[in-house]
């Protein structure tokens, strides 16, 4: 048996298809939504990020807005650009690009951003309403996890959902969202530190591996049958190779497709579904702009 291979590219690109029909609707209605972008640095990754998100606003039709910024930026004048879209009624979302140069601290940035503009759902406040199932946003990398799984076919209510890893960014809203009543899944957290972990994810219906580690989860520890999402991207050495360099996940892809039912690529899989789902996000901003 080979997995099902459940490509982001593809689910990402049905997703902004579906959105594409909707801003036109909205834009009927006299709303054009709006994205705010605000880059600090250098960080090539980072820009790469950012310019990937910048053409998914062009392709679904969303106002597209960016402030770069150097990076001996002050905190004081990263405030001040944020305090400038918080005010502008015409910006739905806000999205400040991670990471910050060291000297500006994150938590306070991401907390001066107004909780309806939060499309990357970092404010503690749009954390808590998930917690209590009064959703405004959803977290982008979850919330493309699920969609995956959904779109994938796979139902969660009544499973044995595994997630690696327990970072405030995948495992603890994940892990929130799979138990909402929705879902219906039953979840265990996992870590490096987890006793029996090979025991516990032999027994799980659905891995979500977002750990951190290159090919962390390996074959035996997969049953016969399991859905496996990969959130995991690491550059590690590969010699001979063109680049040098090559990208894996948190998951031993080789080896677990042969027996899971069904897993997600890296690259292709998670990543392109974050950017979805941050387009997502902002859509559903500017709706709420509408009921005010």
């Amino acid at each position: 048996m080979s997995a099902k291979v459940i490509s982001g590219n593809e689910v990402s690109q049905q997703l902004k298809d579906e959105m594409k029909e909707e801003v036109v609707q909205l834009k009927a209605q006299g709303l054009e939504p709006s994205l705010a972008v605000i880059l600090v640095g250098d960080d090539p990754a980072s820009k790469v990020y950012v310019l990937n998100k910048k053409k998914a606003c062009e392709y679904i039709g969303i106002r597209s807005l960016e402030t770069k910024l150097p990076a001996d930026t002050t905190t004081e004048q990263l405030l001040e650009v944020i305090d400038g879209y918080n005010k502008d009624k015409s910006v739905h979302g806000i999205l400040c690009q991670l990471p910050l140069p060291k000297h500006i601290p994150e938590t306070k940035i991401l907390r001066s951003i107004l909780p309806e503009k939060d499309v990357d759902c970092f404010h503690p406040f749009n954390v808590g309403l998930i917690s209590i199932g009064e959703v405004r946003f959803l977290p982008c990398t979850p919330a493309g996890v699920i969609e995956l799984i959904k779109r994938g076919g796979f139902q969660t209510a009544g499973q044995d959902v595994i997630i690696l890893g327990r970072s405030n960014i995948v495992g603890r809203p994940l892990s929130n969202m799979l138990d909402q009543r929705d879902m219906n899944a039953t979840v265990t957290m996992c870590h490096t530190k987890t006793k029996n972990l090979k025991q516990r994810c032999l027994e799980a219906d659905i891995i979500i591996a977002a750990i951190g580690v290159p090919e962390f989860l390996k074959g035996d520890m997969v049953k016969e049958g399991a859905v496996v999402i990969d959130v995991g991207i690491n550059r590690v050495d590969a010699p001979g190779t063109e680049k040098g360099w090559k990208l894996v996940g948190d998951v031993e892809y080789d080896a677990v497709k042969e027996k899971a039912a069904a897993i997600t690529p890296v690259p292709g899989g998670v990543g392109p579904m974050t950017i979805a789902m941050l387009m997502k996000n902002t859509l559903t901003a500017a709706k709420e702009t509408m009921k005010a």
